[in-house]
C-alpha cells in the first residue's frame, strides 16, 4: 500500500488524537501517505478528507477529543452509501482504512472489508466495552476524571454529613462505575451487568451510621437507572436523604493519561502494520500486556463482560 486513511467514529475519547498521530507517523516511517477523514463515516461518504503529514499531527498527543471530529451516520448501514464511500477512497488513491472507535464503528469497518476494502479497527471508547481487548483508548483517562470528581464530592459529603449518589457514564457496560467505585472506596456500586439489591444498599448505609459513619458514596452507571430515581427510592423506602451528582460529559474530556497515550501509540502503530501486511477485517487490542490483532467480527458479535471479581471485592472492602 502507498496510501491509507484514518477516521474516528462514535463518542470521542481521550487518546484518539494520540492514535491518529501514531497512524500517521508509523505509516510515514514506512513511506505510506495517510489521508485524514473528517466527521467519521459521514465525512467518508462526502469525501471530506485531506493529506495528513508529520506536522499536521504535531502537538496533538496531549489533546483530548479528536482533531478529525466525529458524527453520527445512520445511513452508512445501507450498502449504497458503503459503496459510495469506497469509491470516494479509491478516487483519492486510498487502499486501506483505520477506524478508531467502538463496536458500532467496527460494524461499518467490517461491511467495507466484506465489500473488498480492507479496514482495521482501533478501540477508542471511554466505556472499555470492546470485546477482544482488555483496555480501550480513553478508559483510563475517563476513570481518573471520575475518581478525581468522587474524591472532591466525598470532601463535601464528609463536611455536611450527607450521602451522595454519583451517576457516571455506562449505558450497557459498568466498567467506569466498577473501577471508579473500587478505586474511590464507594460504599455501593450499581452496574448494568449485575442486579442491584435496594435492601442491601440501605443496610450498608445503616450499618455505617450505626458505627458512627456520617456519609456514604453510591456509584451508579447510567444504564441501571438515573441517579435521581435511586435517590427517590431510598427516600421512599428508608427515609434516607441523598444528594445526586451527574458527571455527564466531563468524563469524555481532558488530556489523556500516560497510559492512554502509550496505548494509543501501540495500537495505532499495530493497525498500520496489519494493513501493510495486506490484512483487513481485523481489530487490534491488548491481551496480557501484549498488542494483538483479531477478527473484527469478534468485537461486535460478542458481549462485553465486566470483571465481576472486582464487583465482589468492592463489596468485601466496603463492609
Amino acid at each position: 500500500m502507498k496510501k491509507i486513511a484514518v477516521l474516528t467514529s462514535g463518542g470521542d475519547a481521550p487518546g484518539m488524537n494520540a492514535a491518529i498521530r501514531a497512524v500517521v507517523r508509523k505509516a510515514n516511517f514506512h513511506g505510506v501517505e495517510v489521508m485524514g477523514v473528517y466527521q467519521g463515516y459521514n465525512g467518508l461518504i462526502k469525501g471530506k478528507m485531506e493529506l495528513l503529514d508529520l506536522g499536521s499531527v504535531g502537538g496533538i498527543i496531549q489533546r483530548g477529543g479528536t482533531k478529525l471530529f466525529s458524527a453520527r451516520c445512520p445511513e452508512f448501514k445501507e450498502d449504497r452509501y458503503q459503496f459510495e464511500a469506497i469509491e470516494k477512497m479509491r478516487q483519492a488513491g486510498v487502499e486501506g482504512l483505520v477506524v478508531i472507535g467502538g463496536d458500532g464503528s467496527y460494524r461499518g469497518a467490517m461491511e467495507l472489508t466484506e465489500k473488498g476494502f480492507p479496514c482495521v479497527g482501533v478501540p477508542g471508547t471511554i466505556d472499555n466495552d470492546v470485546p477482544g481487548t482488555e483496555y480501550t483508548i480513553g478508559f483510563d483517562t475517563a476513570l481518573n476524571t471520575v475518581i478525581d470528581s468522587i474524591d472532591k464530592i466525598r470532601d463535601t459529603a464528609t463536611s455536611h454529613e450527607n450521602s451522595f449518589i454519583v451517576e457516571v457514564m455506562g449505558r450497557d457496560a459498568g466498567d467506569i462505575a466498577l473501577w471508579a467505585g473500587l478505586a474511590a472506596g464507594a460504599e455501593s456500586i450499581l452496574i448494568p451487568e449485575e442486579k442491584y439489591d435496594l435492601e442491601e444498599i440501605i443496610a450498608r448505609i445503616e450499618r455505617g451510621v450505626a458505627r458512627g459513619k456520617r456519609h456514604s458514596i453510591i456509584i451508579i452507571a447510567e444504564g441501571v437507572m438515573p441517579g435521581s430515581e435511586l435517590a427517590k427510592m431510598l427516600k421512599e423506602k428508608a427515609g434516607i436523604e441523598t444528594r445526586v451528582s451527574v458527571l455527564g460529559h466531563i468524563q469524555r474530556g481532558g488530556s489523556p493519561t500516560a497510559h492512554d497515550r502509550v496505548l494509543a501509540g501501540r495500537l495505532g502503530a499495530k493497525a498500520v502494520e496489519v494493513l501493510l501486511e495486506g490484512r483487513g477485517g481485523r481489530a487490534v487490542g491488548i491481551k496480557n500486556h501484549e498488542v494483538i490483532d483479531y477478527d473484527l467480527k469478534h468485537a461486535y458479535e460478542n458481549n462485553h463482560k465486566a470483571d465481576l471479581s472486582l464487583y465482589t471485592l468492592s463489596k468485601e472492602l466496603s463492609i
